[in-house]
């Protein structure tokens, strides 16, 4: 049985060797805690967050020395929880921001970036950039075996960047994931278990399994470590946009995690003077199929309702989200909104994207361009706010989908009057469609 050891107890204000933090705190009664592999608060069972001393990161950073640093996540460790001066550096981060042309003007759009988190390496979506910090904080913790439950994205990064660290690995699955996620897993051959359930399901065996077993796992008992990472999303488009925030962005929702950390990213940058300040406006996208955070902005209501998912969207599709009712706050108090989308919105999504900017997106990335088009035609959104839409993950992964939707080759003799017939015949049938669209 491998125990968790843990190596780092500072209870004074600055912690060694330019660590940051030196607490956990509850998000809902205050108490603290030592910075150890725990999550939920002993008191009031609130979910634990990382406390950092802000005076402490100003001390440390300036443009010039995010600037100077890798070009990867680690240029901005002082913002995150770890320790070490040798973190875990696979060349996460720094993925493009792109200045959309092609579906800004389709949408009718002023300034649009997209932020391609489909080519973060080195699993080409953004979990790479969360696991990343927590295995380094793993690591400082002692574990030796780490462990994951994941919708597929997850899995992989566990798997790959546990590889790449020399850590043993252990990572569970829905049974009914996309062909790619697990293929993509296996290949880094860690102890892949497939369980006969939902996300949900998956999520309260691994709870029992990581206080039977003592392993870390990512996102039960290094959680609040781990979403740090999603942090680093809002810290590069600050960057990228030249040390500017944007007027709104749109990002898919899951268990809420990675939408709070955006606004979180923002309003650090803000509070050590990195940028100025500045109202952004959020946008949450989830899926018809599994949108219990989006029923619940619609409904009014404080809570959230558990849903069962049904959704091509697996990668989002998680029922009971741990982070929901702080997602629906963020939405909140920036004057945002939270929408869900159809399956076959979603697939025209991935298709919209494909087709104007050249990048394949996964299924949550489809229902984020879904819903930026959905919110800009009920005059949600101003087209001509500076609006960056976060894709978080790649379309090899769930090729699936899009099955059925996107045509078949030309299958043609090697003779040149075999490809002039199939020619014409393709004209025409780009003729009709367009006919239909018109009609």
């Amino acid at each position: 049985m491998i125990q968790a050891t843990e190596l780092h107890t500072h209870s004074h204000d600055t912690p060694p060797n330019g660590a940051t933090f030196d607490k956990l705190k509850c998000k809902e009664c205050g108490a603290e805690y030592e910075t150890k592999a725990i999550h939920v608060c002993e008191l009031c069972f609130g979910p634990l967050e990382v406390k950092y001393n802000y005076d402490e990161i100003r001390r440390q950073v300036t443009r010039e020395t995010i600037q100077a640093g890798p070009h990867s996540i680690w240029r901005y460790r002082p913002f995150l929880p770890v320790m070490t001066d040798t973190p875990i550096d696979v060349g996460t981060g720094m993925t493009p921001l792109v200045k959309s042309n092609r579906l800004a003007r389709q949408l009718g759009m002023k300034n649009l970036y997209i932020k391609n988190d489909a080519v973060n390496m080195p699993t080409l979506s953004f979990k790479d950039r969360v696991v990343s910090v927590a295995l380094t904080r793993a690591k400082e913790l002692g574990f030796t075996t780490v462990s994951c439950a994941s919708t597929g994205n997850l899995a992989n990064s566990t798997a790959a960047i546990a590889a790449y660290a020399g850590l043993d690995c252990c990572v569970f699955i829905p049974s009914d994931l996309e062909a790619g996620k697990v293929l993509g897993t296996l290949i880094y051959n860690p102890t892949l278990m497939s369980v006969k359930g939902n996300y949900d399901q998956v999520n309260r065996l691994c709870s029992e399994v990581a206080n039977t077993y003592g392993w870390g796992f990512v996102n039960i008992n290094l959680r609040p470590y781990y979403s740090e990472g999603s942090k680093t999303l809002a810290y590069e488009v600050a960057e990228q946009l030249g040390w500017q925030l944007p007027d709104r962005i749109v990002a898919p929702l899951a268990s809420g995690s990675l939408f709070t950390k955006i606004y979180k990213g923002f309003q650090e940058f803000i509070q050590v003077g990195l940028v100025d300040e500045k109202a952004v406006r959020f946008t949450g996208a989830q899926a018809e199929g599994c949108s219990p955070i989006a029923a619940a902005f619609r409904e009014g209501r404080d809570f959230i309702k558990p849903v069962k998912p049904n959704t091509v969207a697996k990668s989002i599709a998680i029922g009971n989200p741990a982070d929901g009712i702080y997602a629906l706050e963020v939405a909140h108090k920036t004057n945002g909104n939270i929408e869900s989308v159809s399956d076959a919105e979603i697939i025209e999504g991935m298709k919209l994207l494909a087709e104007t900017e050249g990048i394949f997106t996964e299924t949550a990335g489809g229902t984020t361009i879904a819903v930026l088009k959905k919110s800009l035609e009920a005059g949600k959104i101003d087209p001509d706010e500076t609006t960056v839409v976060y894709i978080t993950g790649n379309g090899l992964k769930t090729q699936e989908a899009v099955h059925g939707y996107i045509g078949e080759p030309l299958t043609i003799e090697p003779k040149l009057d075999s490809f002039e017939r199939a020619l014409e015949r393709s004209r025409t049938l780009d003729r009709l469609e367009w006919q239909q669209a018109l009609v």
